[in-house]
């Protein structure tokens, strides 16, 4: 398993909403790959406005917690996160997904629980590919 697992907003989606058609597998690899999770602000804002008023408790609660953590840092960070998303206009690349691609070349060993397919596009320091466990 590995040392850092970071989370994008729609794995905490998918794990908070029962609609959600991934429902199932997030709730599987959160019993297999306890909390604490890392994300960034932009995956927590973005998870937040797509659960709406609905999901508030539920989003707080993790927070509150700690299960999710907010740990990045944009200001230190942001000529990478620029590159990468200029890199990846023709996707194009979300803030929260050029954060949590920056995320995964500073942590030791990460894996990245996610939802989105993008990430299978993405490279980390280059062209490494980004260590997922993606809902397919």
């Amino acid at each position: 398993m590995a040392g850092t697992a970071l989370v994008d907003a729609g794995f905490l989606v998918a794990l908070l909403s029962r609609r959600d058609g991934h429902h199932r597998w997030a709730a599987a690899q959160a019993a297999r790959t306890p909390p604490p999770w890392s994300t960034c602000e932009s995956a927590l804002s973005e998870a937040f406005h797509l659960l709406g008023p609905r999901g508030l408790s539920a989003m707080t609660a993790l927070l509150e917690r700690q299960a999710v953590i907010p740990a990045f840092d944009l200001r230190a960070n942001s000529s990478r996160v620029i590159s990468l998303m200029r890199k990846y206009d023709d996707v194009p690349m979300s803030l929260a997904d050029a954060c949590l691609v920056r995320m995964t070349e500073t942590f030791p060993d990460p894996v990245l629980l996610t939802t989105d397919r993008d990430f299978l596009t993405y490279r980390r320091h280059g062209r490494q590919v980004v260590p997922v466990l993606i809902a397919l």
